[in-house]
């Protein structure tokens, strides 16, 4: 008898744990997870490009928002889980691990600058996790040494694309025979964009009269833009971001710098604006994702639902963010799933995407097909100049 009540009791203790593995115990999942997708978001929200990354998020914040009241994805809502990678590599990392392992996502979105792209790329790849930054434009992202990554994509042009329209602007629309590259040497995006304009440059018969550089975070730049005043070239081209470009457009006219200045979508903020003042920033010219005066009426539609959520106009970040997170639902829903090889396998395959910015293909690097305009400051204000097409 005592042998026989020790295995019942051994089998009531097995039955037990059988039921709380169930689902009947403390541990159990809530069951709104079940009715949930969770998404990473490795994302900016403080540090130095704070700006970029908090503008992107609330392009996909509105994206999630508008499929969530729509029914969701496959029936569930879409779960925002965010990470603040502080603006720093090392930080976007270590976002990058807590949200595949702690948070256990199988889709990263972001970051948004490339250094903190390339810094969270190979932890993604290694967990089979995919990642979809929505402004990361440094070719590596994608594809590093002529291969495929297999689980990273963009929402926006890369690099090399947009050096090549802004030195084809250079020489064809303004006539510049002489140009000078004004870079930020601590940005994988800024010598990235610079390569792909001095060759493009150069091919199409200009002459680079020198190479200048600086550091993220510098606040004097008077030394180097003296002597980029006496090279006296047509054009200063500088691909950088908002805080430095402010400070560099201001401190050249200061100096009689009054050549155009060109850049790239980096300058897409109101902070230059602020930082350089309204009348420094004429003469200036700047490649980006779209234009808030493109004619096309998906656009205007974007612009309308973003400044009803928030009040203000996007910035071309936002704009890459709701992107980024439209191809992400759109290839779930085909995928019929959030797994991770199976998702990827969709974002392949997106042909003929409508998005904020236009219409997106996915070509076999990983990257959308789409165009670029090039957008002229006037009197503090963005003035489309002419659409650039791939």
């Amino acid at each position: 008898m005592k042998k026989r009540w020790t295995v019942l009791g051994v089998l009531a203790i097995a039955m037990s744990v059988a039921l709380t593995g169930c689902g009947g115990g403390e541990k159990a999942k809530p069951a709104a997870q079940t009715n949930e997708i969770k998404i990473g978001g490795n994302v900016e929200m403080t540090g130095g490009v704070a700006n970029y990354g908090n503008q992107a998020l609330s392009g996909m914040k509105l994206a999630f928002k508008q499929v969530n009241e729509s029914g969701g994805v496959l029936g569930k809502k879409i779960n925002l889980i965010l990470a603040d990678n502080k603006s720093e590599p090392a930080e976007a990392a270590n976002a990058t691990t807590k949200l595949i392992t702690q948070d256990k996502v199988s889709i990263v979105m972001g970051p948004i600058v490339s250094s903190n792209v390339l810094a969270t790329v190979k932890i993604a790849e290694d967990n089979k996790v995919v990642v979809m930054t929505p402004t990361g434009t440094n070719e590596k992202i994608t594809v590093d040494n002529g291969k495929v990554r297999p689980f990273a994509f963009r929402a926006c042009f890369i690099d090399p694309f947009q050096g090549r329209v802004m030195a084809n602007y250079a020489t064809k629309s303004l006539k510049a025979k002489t140009a000078v590259i004004y870079i930020d040497s601590s940005s994988d995006y800024s010598k990235g964009v610079a390569a792909a304009f001095e060759e493009t440059f150069v091919k199409n018969g200009g002459k680079v009269a020198g190479k200048e550089a600086f550091l993220q975070k510098d606040q004097d730049f008077k030394a180097t833009l003296t002597k980029i005043k006496a090279m006296n070239a047509d054009i200063v081209f500088i691909p950088a971001y908002y805080e430095e470009v402010g400070k560099i457009v201001k401190q050249a006219r200061e100096l009689g710098i009054n050549q155009p200045l060109l850049g790239t979508d980096g300058w897409d903020n109101p902070k230059v604006v602020e930082i350089a003042g309204a009348a420094a920033l004429n003469n200036t010219f700047f490649s980006n994702h779209y234009s808030s005066q493109d004619s096309d009426p998906n656009v205007k539609k974007f612009i309308d639902a973003y400044k009803a959520e928030y009040k203000e106009e996007p910035s071309s970040m936002a704009a890459l963010g709701y992107d980024a997170a439209m191809i992400v639902i759109d290839a779930i829903k085909r995928a019929n799933t959030t797994d991770a090889a199976k998702v990827k396998e969709a974002m392949e395959q997106t042909k003929n995407l409508q998005v904020s910015t236009g219409i997106v293909t996915m070509d076999s690097n990983h990257n959308p097909i789409k165009s670029a305009v090039v957008i002229e400051m006037k009197d503090g204000k963005q003035t489309f100049k002419e659409k650039i097409n791939p």
